[in-house]
């Protein structure tokens, strides 16, 4: 009988399911789920409940818990041996608020997203009522962001008091999902909780003073923060009667995307960094000792396997991406073809690509800047170097706050597989950089349940022999950083991030005279 760990991710738009024979080394089976297509009666769009307000963000929980029954269905169909599971563990996209009633039943119908910008104004009153910016740091190390869970659980208060008062749990999206392949236990772990800016990950404990802030009852609807390294229980009799799963299938801690997404990408020691190209993206790193950013750009987050991982996170990614390519009717190899007629740097005309907001830098209202410019400038080409360029340093301009040098970038989501984006990032951070096969999160959940397994079955793993066992890389798409452009691209950054300080209100060099030194000689 084979060895089968299972993961699950659900994401934003979808949900997959990796399924690993670690007896053949093998990704024995891999499913995927997109909820405006296979569950087109939830009425999403990407995802998203369509109709909102502008900033707001929402999804029915239930979408997620039919998509992964789907997936287990369409395994049982295939004649998956769902029975050989010998554990499950699930990644969530973070941030998202689940509110249960003492029945099990949603207390609130639907689950504000990471992407929500409705909940500034609790962001705000939070951080007043804290005593300020540092003081929120020091209480949860992270500053709060509409992003976080905190504001949502505080609108909720605020705005639908009597919902709150139904919620007798409270947390978050793979714990909904845990929750739920368990047959009800309700159970955190530091990972996807660090991303809550309630609970400190310096001290490892809740911020009583954030917490009151919010209301005097919130601690009694929050789960026990658990061990991000073991198992939670075993899967419910529901899911061994329904899908043939055996009743000793373990389901682990699991976590949120992020954290498992790392794991999956083979970020597991020092040195590595994995860039997500999604919706949003994401720029993370290993890292054995805790890092604080004083100014909270740079998010203070535990990882999945007992150390840290300081995240930065742009909400503008493949938004802008996929919409240019929309719009002009073309492909991901012609967008490549358009990036190679034109020079590294292009000339002095940049994009800052705040398309629906930004979270790093913190502007929830910011739209996009052209700049540099000028008539007959509006060409494909350009646009499509700028827009390029633009997204890669804005990812960069938050990152260079790190104390890290990194020795390999690892890219993951459906823009990795342009190799414009591969360059232009070894380029922009000045490293080399390769893709990883695979689905990151999903197969990172499998990871991370089959290393628990073992070391809970008394067999010593560790984690980086775990993912380097399945871990592989695109090798065509390797890039590394073109010593021919390093000036020109210590010359963009500088624009950018001259452009970034000025459009934020603080003192910089002049962007028009950076420009300069980009303008063909």
């Amino acid at each position: 009988m084979d060895e089968l760990f299972a993961g699950l991710d659900i994401s934003t738009q979808g949900a997959k399911l990796v399924i690993l024979d670690w007896t053949n080394l093998t990704e024995s089976y891999v499913d995927s789920i997109n909820y405006d297509n296979d569950l087109p009666w939830y009425g999403t769009v990407n995802g998203v409940i369509k109709g909102n307000k502008l900033g707001v963000s929402e999804s029915n929980p239930l979408m997620w818990i039919e998509a992964v029954e789907l997936l287990f269905k369409r395994a049982v169909d295939k004649q998956v041996p769902l029975k050989d599971i010998k554990a499950i563990s699930v990644s969530g996209q973070q941030h998202g608020l689940i509110a249960l009633d003492k029945k099990g039943n949603l207390a609130h119908p639907v689950s504000k997203l990471w992407n929500d910008f409705s909940t500034q104004e609790e962001c705000d009153l939070l951080t007043q009522q804290v005593g300020g910016i540092d003081q929120m740091i020091s209480e949860v190390g992270n500053t709060q962001r509409t992003g976080y869970t905190a504001s949502k659980i505080y609108h909720l208060v605020r705005h639908e008091k009597e919902n709150y008062k139904k919620a007798d749990i409270l947390f978050l999206v793979h714990n909904y999902i845990n929750w739920y392949l368990t047959g009800g236990v309700a159970v955190l772990e530091p990972g996807d909780t660090s991303g809550m800016a309630l609970w400190n990950p310096v001290t490892r404990s809740w911020s009583k003073k954030v917490l009151d802030s919010i209301s005097a009852d919130l601690m009694t609807k929050l789960p026990d923060v658990g061990s991000s390294t073991k198992s939670i229980g075993r899967v419910s009799n529901k899911l061994v009667d329904c899908f043939g799963f055996a009743p000793e299938c373990k389901v682990d801690a699991g976590s949120g995307d992020n954290m498992l997404g790392a794991i999956g990408t083979g970020n597991v020691e020092l040195g590595v960094v994995t860039i997500s190209l999604g919706t949003s993206g994401t720029a993370y790193t290993f890292m054995d000792d805790l890092f604080v950013d004083p100014d909270g750009e740079i998010a203070c987050f535990c990882d999945s396997t007992g150390n840290y991982l300081p995240l930065l996170c742009v909400s503008n990614m493949a938004n802008g991406y996929n919409d240019f390519l929309s719009t002009n009717s073309l492909s991901h190899t012609q967008f490549d073809e358009l990036i190679s007629i034109t020079p590294p740097g292009n000339q002095g005309k940049l994009l800052i690509p705040w398309f629906d907001g930004e979270r790093t830098p913190d502007i929830p209202l910011a739209t996009p800047l052209y700049f540099g410019f000028r008539t007959g400038d509006f060409d494909n080409k350009i646009i499509a170097r700028s827009l390029l360029e633009g997204h890669v340093l804005n990812l960069h301009s938050g990152f260079d706050r790190l104390p890290v040098t990194p020795k390999i970038i690892h890219l993951t989501g459906g823009i990795s597989r342009s190799f414009s984006w591969c360059q232009a990032i070894a380029d922009i951070f000045h490293c080399e950089t390769v893709p990883v096969k695979g689905e990151g999160a999903a197969m990172g959940a499998a990871l991370h349940a089959a290393w628990v397994w073992f070391n809970e079955d008394g067999q010593n793993i560790d984690i980086r022999d775990v993912s380097n066992s399945f871990i592989k890389f695109r090798e065509k798409s390797r890039c590394w950083p073109r010593k021919e452009y390093k000036s020109t691209y210590r010359t963009l950054k500088d624009l950018y991030r001259s452009l970034n300080k000025r459009i934020q209100g603080l003192e910089s060099s002049d962007p028009f005279q950076i420009r300069q030194d980009l303008l063909p000689k």
